[in-house]
């Protein structure tokens, strides 16, 4: 991380703060805790399953049965800490899920057998969820009038600290020794264990108090929203293309050399952290998110295609294919998070904005335990068919986006009540510096 350094102009000092960093201190606060514990996460997505399967030495069928339960219950458990997080306060929220994420991570170590291993997986995925949902309202009470440029911002910490953690599970994964998947745990550990330590330094943020006739569970009798996070979580699908669908494909279906595998993970990588910023900023409404929502339709659509007409090139032909899919996808990636930030956070009411969130990550959560299996049997059971019908169903769900959030839109007087803080208002918490 760059630090600031004096330089002299005209006779006298001057700090400069290099672009890298936010301006205020709560923020630099929120993306060093970001880049902690998504390090962390890097790790245990990484290499989870590895401890399990080859340090512990439990079935492999068993270790996916219970990384998926776990992803289950995550969905469930992550509207409840939302709404949680609007009655405590989401500093509160997310400091209780990275003392769970370190104590349930470390617990590993102690899980022998397999209903053990699944209570700390459960434990750990549950509390990495809570984290996500209780960040967002974060990000709005920071980011004063722009909260887009933030957003966009932090998933690009969040894109690098998960590289950086997958790096790290990767030296494990290649010494494939007991003592190295311990030392890893305990690594993974200490990350959530100083992102604590550091989100200690975030402000209190004051809940929103909800209207007297505003619902418990009104993002559940919410729609239109309901549809959003519907079509949200099928655009999702496209995460697991580039790290499932691709590198099945790459081995069994084209000439193209392997090394396009990992070429194609970082040069995603590298557009997301560089351009997210520049592509969130401009995506400041709701009608912008959903032009944002259908481009990235288009692009996933036409990056299926490109992927699919890879095989049976030759492997000049395929090389230059893939490469071209991948950078077409990653424009789709930047338009579909920048618009899913901005409808998901826009159309919610301030004083529920935790449970909107939880329940628009919903979406994203079934696309994560759905999508490997969906695109292992159409893209790779099917083989060039399959791919175009997986860009066709991205594409109908990007198209069908404008159309729902106008209808969104429309009903927003009747599930945020005119006694309701504005989304300004709510960006403006108060806060108290501990």
């Amino acid at each position: 991380m760059l630090l600031l350094c004096p330089v002299t102009y005209g006779g006298s000092k001057v700090r400069v703060r290099p672009a890298i960093l936010p301006d205020s201190t709560a923020q630099r606060a929120l993306t060093l805790v970001t880049l902690a514990s998504s390090t962390g996460k890097g790790i245990f997505l990484t290499a989870g399953v590895l401890y399990f399967t080859r340090a512990v030495g439990l079935p492999t069928l068993q270790i996916g049965i219970a990384f998926s339960i776990a992803g289950f219950v995550s969905l469930v458990l992550g509207v409840l800490a939302g709404h949680l997080a609007d009655r405590c306060g989401p500093r509160v929220v997310l400091l209780a899920s990275l003392l769970l994420s370190a104590a349930a991570t470390a617990a590993f170590l102690l899980a022998h057998v397999y209903w053990s291993a699944l209570l700390v997986v459960v434990l750990a995925t549950t509390a990495q969820a809570t984290l996500l949902v209780a960040r967002g309202p974060i990000i709005n009470a920071l980011a004063d009038a722009r909260p887009q440029e933030l957003r966009a911002y932090i998933r690009s910490v969040t894109n690098v600290g998960i590289a950086v953690g997958a790096m790290i599970a990767g030296w494990a994964a290649q010494t494939d020794t007991a003592r190295g998947y311990h030392l890893l745990v305990l690594l993974d550990s200490a990350c959530f264990v100083v992102a604590l330590l550091l989100a200690c330094r975030l402000p209190r943020i004051t809940p929103v108090r909800a209207p007297a006739r505003a619902g418990r569970w009104t993002a559940l009798r919410d729609r239109p929203y309901l549809a959003l996070s519907l079509l949200d979580g099928v655009l999702s699908i496209q995460y697991r293309v580039l790290t499932v669908a691709l590198p099945l494909w790459v081995v069994s279906a084209t000439s193209a050399p392997r090394w396009m595998v990992s070429a194609a993970v970082v040069a995603n990588t590298a557009i997301i952290v560089f351009l997210q910023v520049a592509v969130g900023r401009r995506i400041d409404t709701p009608r912008r998110a959903a032009v944002a929502l259908r481009r990235s339709g288009w692009a996933f659509c036409l990056a299926c295609a490109g992927i699919a007409w890879s095989a049976g090139s030759p492997t000049w032909a395929a090389v230059a294919l893939l490469g071209l899919a991948v950078v077409v996808h990653s424009l789709g990636e930047l338009w579909q998070a920048a618009g899913g930030f901005e409808v998901s956070n826009t159309l919610a009411p301030p004083y529920a904005i935790g449970q909107y969130l939880g329940v628009f990550g919903v979406g994203m959560g079934l696309a994560e335990s759905f999508g490997p299996a969906l695109l292992t049997w159409l893209c790779i059971g099917w083989g060039k068919p399959g791919w175009h019908v997986m860009g066709a169903v991205f594409l109908v769900a990007g198209l069908l986006a404008p159309a729902v959030v106008r209808w969104a839109e429309s009903t927003r007087s009747r599930h945020t009540p005119q006694t309701a803080p504005s989304l300004g208002e709510a960006a403006d918490l108060h806060a108290e510096t501990v």
